[in-house]
């Protein structure tokens, strides 16, 4: 399928929410062509380039459908946009003539779920995992409301937990990638073992310190 590609310095994961101010006249353009007919456009992250006011970058090849759900018109021809993650795709080629904005020539990529038996093993492994570092996210932002349980699919929980991490944007973007949700968890799985230690020493010397885990200065 040829299809309309934002590239933006974030990764995109199914079912994540996202807001988007559009103000530059090939974006808007592509809004505007999506509009006539699926109101589904693909965002890449970046890696090579700048994300507005330039020549256009180059994403990497796996990426994120978003559906258009709102958009609020505003002057000059700028709009906000509300739209949520769909699914994953792979760009097999990149057309920058035909369009002022890129175009993938692109195909579904969909998550396997490998076999049922060892991918519930290895959810019921990391499941506890992705709920102490959602806690641990909650205590260092001060937030009294308790977090949303994780979904009951195992196949979801990897994205769900990709969407949460305050990580780096490679380290979101291996997640995306990963050809299963096992091979998802098993990513996941590495990337906790770095972040929760890391995460419960910033809340020690929070503690510690008594100043809370962000200064004003």
């Amino acid at each position: 399928m040829d299809l309309p590609l934002f590239p933006l310095n974030l990764v995109l994961f199914p079912g994540m929410p996202l807001q988007l101010h559009v103000f530059e006249k090939r974006y808007q353009q592509l809004v505007h062509d999506c509009l006539k007919t699926d109101r589904q456009f693909g965002v890449a992250l970046i890696q090579r380039g700048s994300e507005a006011l330039g020549p256009l970058p180059e994403p990497y090849p796996v990426g994120c459908l978003a559906r258009i759900m709102d958009i609020q018109p505003l002057s000059e021809g700028r709009m906000n946009l509300m739209v949520i993650g769909h699914e994953r795709f792979r760009v097999r080629s990149f057309d920058r003539q035909s369009a002022p904005y890129l175009i993938g020539k692109a195909e579904p990529y969909p998550l396997e779920t490998g076999d049922l038996k060892k991918l519930k093993q290895e959810a019921a492994r990391v499941r506890p995992r992705i709920e102490q570092y959602v806690q641990l996210l909650v205590q260092m932002s001060d937030q009294q409301k308790e977090p949303e349980p994780l979904p009951e699919e195992d196949e979801m929980i990897g994205n769900l937990a990709a969407i949460l991490l305050q990580v780096p944007l490679q380290d979101k973007q291996a997640l995306l990638e990963a050809e299963s949700a096992i091979e998802q968890l098993a990513l996941l799985d590495l990337v906790l073992n770095r972040e929760l230690p890391l995460m419960r020493a910033l809340l020690t010397e929070s503690s510690r310190s008594g100043i809370g885990m962000f200064s004003r200065n």
